[in-house]
Parts: structure tokens; C-alpha cells; sequence
């Protein structure tokens, strides 16, 4: 009867535990379920140049918004420009995306300049604060690299077919046929322009003009894609045009102006955007803004991709190889080296970079290392000098990114110097005497061991030789070794001490 309660009594604590366990599992997934539920605003912060570093910041915030399933991503942006390939495939990842991008320019003074205005257009919502400004989207550097989303092999075909153009006849002479705009299209009613009205800019030869056409394109499809005022668009890319917040909403280029974040989420509310999988009603109401700013990740890509950081990373990896080669067994020369060097073959691979200009460098480097080998009496060390130095100023393809030209003059500054010193110590070893070796054998001051007239034994460095003699030596007396040959030396006698060495 006892061990019938006692069976009873644990199988009570038994059913209460497990009651109690239920319970609270019940109750942390109703919390979970609740916190889920809340709404969620990711915010991305952009303050600088558009590069690889924004690509990967942007790109994984808006997939990390899209995993928590949050309402939208908030991209405050202050920006000069950047890198077209780089800003291109941050809006496509903003098309392609199922969570709304806000884009909002602010702090006040903040800018959405060049590719920082394309992103505005390419962006679910276009919002400034007061005091901002967007615009001067012109392309940049006709001609050369680093065009608006064209790789190498896209710029050779547009080279290709613009030189086809100015040999043919039509618009590819830059003459258009009556009654047709420089695209040989007839102008609708809206691109009627007076007599009196500047022709907008359409390029000085075919390849300024496709570069340009493309850029049009580009940003005239983003602003129809959501109703936003396409002319302008056009105007900024030909002429690079400007607006301040006011204007741009003034004149549909921007959805909304608010004054800070708060005010900007109130406007919003119940705004309908377009994506891809279709339209969406956002909803504001008591949302909860999740910061993500930059890791260290990032912070670690926008560092190497620093043109004055890729350099010197570039410079120190090739002559640690360099000296790893001529010491083998120094380890921490070729260690340093060949991780700079990969972090510089990096950044040169996400960046576009003048390959004449690269190769220039590496030239010059190549001359000014010869020239401690070679006696060409300084040619090699100066056309070296030169060669690096043009190669270090046209080594990016673009103009947001440049080599500080005072890095670039004390760098071969110092290259020349080093080269002068290595070249004045080679000149100087050459007339010593040899320190090692056979070689350092002859001269060398020994004692005679025994009395010989022809052949006999001498004490020389500290070791026993044995040596024929061109006159007769005594024992003990003073030898100098004249020749070697295998382990037989030459010897004389010495009948005044020498200055050279003795045994």
C-alpha cells in the first residue's frame, strides 16, 4: 500500500513537470510567433565612393532583409559617385530583390551625385532630406576603361562598330538625316525643341556617342520602370544636371522629402510599390528599424580596395618575392610578399585597372633592378624611373580612382634612391678582394715548414699545403701564395713583411 502511494506521488510530479513543460514551450513559441510578427525595416548606411566593398554591403543586407522577412531595406546613401560595373550590379540585386529598397539621401549636405543618382532611379522609393542634391550623371573618361557596365570585350565590339559608323555614311559621321534627331529617329512631340535651344549633347565621335546613348538608356528605363520623370534623367546624363530635393520632387524625380528617418517611414505608409513577384502596399505603422552597418568584412574590402592601399600592397609583394629569391631562406620576405601580393591581384581583379599602366610599372621596376646588374650607366635606372612613375599615375581606368601623386613621387623617389645605393655597393665590392673561396687564397702570407729548393710543405690559413716555390725557401721562413692550383699552391719568398694577411 505505501510503495502504491510513493508509485502514485511520482507519477503526480512526473505529470506536473511535464505540464509545466508544456507550458513553457507553448509560451516561447507564442513570443517567438508575436516577435515575428512585428515589422521590420533594415537600415544600410553608404557614406563614400561606390565600389566592390558597397556591392557586398549592399548586396548581403538586402539578403539578410529578405531571410528575416522584413518590411523593406532603408539605404542612406551620401555618396560622390563611384564605379559604374559596381553601381549596375547593385541595382540589378535592388530589381531582382522581393523586399522594397528605400533609398533616402540625408544626412542635410549629403549628395546622390552620378552613380548615386542612377541608384535613387533604381530604387522601389526615391526620398531626400532638405539640403540634399542629386545629379551629374554624365559618364565619364570617354573611351577608355571603366565605362558604364561594359567589360573589355563590350568596349571592343563598340569600338568596332563605331568605326564602321564613321567610315559609313548616316548618323555615324555624326550627320543626321533631315528630319531625324542624331539617333535617326523621328522626334516625338515631346522632344520638339525650338530653334533657339542648345542641341543636347550627343557625343564628339560614335564611341562617345554609344557610350553615352547607353547611359541614357540605362537611366530612362529605370525612371519609366516607376513613373519617374525620364526627361530629366536624360538631361543629367547629356548635360549633368542638378537638382536640390525640393526641385527633384517638384518635378518627379524623387517620391518623397523628409526631414529625418521618422518623418520619411510616416510619409511612406501605405505607399504602393512595384517589385518583381508584383505590387506591395508598405505598411510603417510601429515598425522597428534594424541597423546593419558595415562589418568588419566589409570594412576589410573598402580597405585593400583603396587605390593607394592596393598599391603599396602591390609594391611590397613584388619586391618581397623579390628579395625572398635573392636570399632563399629569409621566410619572412616571401611570406609578407606573397600575401600582399595576392591581396593586391585582388583588389586589381575587382577594380578596373589600365593594363598599360600596370605593365609600365612592372617594366620600370625590372629596368631599375637591372640597372644594379647591368653597367649601362644609368639609362636603365631612369627610363625605369619614368616608366613607373607614368605606369603609377594612369594605373586606374577611372576617376574615382587615383594613386595620390604624392605617394606615387616619393615611392619612386625612393626606389631610385635604393636602386643608387645598391648600385654604388656593387661598384665598391668590385674592387675588394675576394672574401671567399679559392680566390681569397691568393696573397695570403704562410711559413715554410721544412727547407726546399722546388716542392714542399707551408703553413697557410691555418693549414697544412703543399707548395712549389720559384726560389729556394728555408724553414720558418715568410711565403706568399701567388697561385692555386687544386690543392697545390704557388709560393715566394718574402724577404720583407707584407701588409697582406699571415697564417
Amino acid at each position: 500500500m505505501i510503495r502504491f502511494r510513493k508509485q502514485r506521488g511520482a507519477a503526480a510530479r512526473w505529470l506536473l513537470w511535464l505540464a509545466l513543460l508544456i507550458v513553457g514551450t507553448a509560451g516561447a513559441l507564442l513570443a517567438s510567433a508575436d516577435n515575428g510578427g512585428d515589422r521590420e525595416a533594415v537600415l544600410l548606411t553608404v557614406d563614400g565612393a561606390i565600389g566592390p566593398a558597397t556591392v557586398d554591403y549592399i548586396t548581403r543586407g538586402i539578403d539578410a532583409a529578405e531571410e528575416r522577412g522584413a518590411e523593406m531595406v532603408v539605404l542612406q546613401l551620401d555618396t560622390p559617385g563611384g564605379l559604374d560595373s559596381s553601381m549596375r550590379s547593385i541595382i540589378k540585386h535592388m530589381l531582382q530583390s522581393g523586399v522594397p529598397v528605400v533609398t533616402y539621401v540625408h544626412p542635410a549636405g549629403a549628395r546622390a551625385a552620378s552613380a548615386g543618382t542612377y541608384m535613387l532611379y533604381g530604387s522601389h522609393v526615391a526620398a531626400m532630406t532638405p539640403a540634399t542634391n542629386l545629379g551629374s550623371a554624365t559618364p565619364v573618361q570617354m573611351g577608355g576603361g571603366g565605362l558604364p557596365g561594359l567589360d573589355e570585350e563590350d568596349l571592343e565590339e563598340m569600338r568596332e562598330d563605331a568605326a564602321e559608323e564613321d567610315n559609313g555614311d548616316g548618323n555615324g559621321n555624326g550627320e543626321a538625316e533631315e528630319g531625324r534627331n542624331d539617333n535617326g529617329v523621328e522626334p516625338s512631340a515631346g522632344e520638339e525643341r525650338l530653334e533657339d535651344d542648345p542641341e543636347p549633347r550627343r557625343g564628339e565621335d560614335a564611341m562617345e556617342r554609344k557610350v553615352l546613348e547607353d547611359a541614357v538608356s540605362y537611366i530612362r528605363g529605370l525612371a519609366e520602370r516607376y513613373d519617374r520623370n525620364a526627361d530629366w534623367a536624360e538631361e543629367t546624363v547629356r548635360e549633368g544636371s542638378n537638382l536640390t530635393a525640393t526641385d527633384a520632387l517638384n518635378q518627379n524625380v524623387i517620391d518623397f522629402v523628409a526631414d529625418n528617418l521618422d518623418d520619411l517611414l510616416q510619409q511612406i505608409d501605405g505607399h504602393t510599390v512595384k517589385l518583381a513577384t508584383g505590387e506591395r502596399e508598405l505598411v510603417t505603422e510601429g515598425i522597428r528599424i534594424v541597423r546593419m552597418d558595415p562589418d568588419w568584412r566589409t570594412e576589410l574590402l573598402s580597405l585593400i580596395t583603396n587605390p593607394n592601399i592596393a598599391y603599396i600592397l602591390m609594391l611590397i609583394g613584388i619586391y618581397g618575392i623579390i628579395f625572398e629569391l635573392a636570399n632563399p631562406g629569409a621566410v619572412y620576405p616571401g611570406v609578407i610578399g606573397s600575401i600582399s601580393l595576392i591581396l593586391a591581384f585582388f583588389a586589381l581583379q575587382v577594380m578596373p585597372i589600365n593594363y598599360a599602366g600596370l605593365a609600365l610599372m612592372l617594366l620600370g621596376m625590372i629596368f631599375m633592378i637591372a640597372e644594379a646588374f647591368v653597367p649601362s650607366f644609368g639609362a636603365l635606372g631612369i627610363g625605369g624611373l619614368v616608366a613607373f612613375m607614368t605606369g603609377s599615375v594612369i594605373l586606374w581606368d577611372d576617376p574615382n580612382l587615383n594613386v595620390a601623386l604624392p605617394l606615387v613621387v616619393g615611392t619612386a623617389i625612393a626606389i631610385g634612391l635604393v636602386s643608387v645605393w645598391v648600385l654604388g655597393r656593387l661598384f665598391k665590392l668590385r674592387g675588394q678582394k675576394p672574401a671567399t673561396g679559392h680566390e681569397e687564397m691568393i696573397g695570403m702570407i704562410g711559413h715554410a715548414r721544412a727547407d726546399f729548393e722546388v716542392r714542399g710543405p707551408v703553413w697557410v690559413h691555418s693549414e697544412l699545403w703543399t707548395a712549389e716555390t720559384t726560389a729556394p725557401v728555408r724553414e720558418g721562413q715568410k711565403v706568399r701564395v701567388t697561385a692555386i692550383e687544386g690543392l697545390r699552391l704557388t709560393v715566394e719568398p718574402v724577404e720583407q713583411e707584407g701588409t697582406a694577411e699571415t697564417a
